[in-house]
């Protein structure tokens, strides 16, 4: 499937149907989870079958329900751009996901890290995880602001490939929907910014997957 088509059908789903992924696909993403780690330097490892992570009065409240599967995201303490590259490569799982027909949710806080069987090392750090399953919906689209608004470019003036993208980073999922990126066009070079906000910076990993994931176009 079209990888715009992918970030366009993709939402967040907190309740999931009390249904096992398929061996298949569970080999598909834990083959790509290791590509990831290969690349990154992350831990990334993704949980079958564990109902306890959860399991606790914060997912309650969270409204989350069955969610028994779920991707940690993991990575060495002393790096700089950890979360960062956490909503990078997690972006990446997350779409393939999508293309499998599962659903997912990026969970920062509403989850048990106490109880989460992810294993981490003592010089690494439970950056979050991203719910996943075969969701009871495919949740809905979330509010956006116009992409004039998020980067330096008006829309009049907007090559075909920036737009796509631009697109493409609006649409990305960020914490409380708070959309605290800017994206800047220099000539053709492309550089996109973390403006000061909780977890904007997994936010910018996330956004620029999606960025580049749709330009073929790295940015900085």
């Amino acid at each position: 499937m079209d990888v715009k088509q992918l970030i366009k059908d993709r939402h967040s789903v907190r309740q999931y149907k009390d249904m096992k992924i398929d061996e298949d696909i569970r080999m598909q993403l834990d083959e790509l989870a290791e590509e990831c780690n290969k690349e990154s330097g992350l831990s990334i490892q993704v949980i079958y079958d564990d109902p306890d992570c959860f399991n606790n009065l914060i997912a309650h409240y969270g409204k989350f329900r069955n969610v028994n599967n779920y991707i940690a995201l993991v990575g060495k303490k002393k790096s700089e751009k950890l979360d960062e590259t956490c909503g990078y490569f997690g972006q990446r799982i997350v779409l393939k996901a999508q293309e499998l027909g599962l659903n997912t949710c990026w969970v920062a806080g509403s989850y048990s890290k106490g109880k989460c069987k992810a294993v981490v090392g003592s010089d690494e750090k439970l950056v979050c995880v991203i719910a996943l399953g075969y969701g009871e919906t495919s949740g809905v689209k979330h509010k956006s602001k116009p992409v004039s608004k998020l980067c330096n470019v008006d829309e009049a003036d907007m090559p075909s490939w920036f737009r796509n993208g631009m697109v493409a980073a609006m649409m990305a999922p960020t914490a409380l929907n708070q959309q605290k990126f800017f994206v800047t066009l220099n000539g053709d070079e492309v550089i996109i910014t973390a403006q000061k906000a909780v977890y904007a910076r997994l936010d910018l990993g996330i956004v620029k997957y999606n960025f580049e994931a749709v330009t073929g176009k790295k940015v900085k």
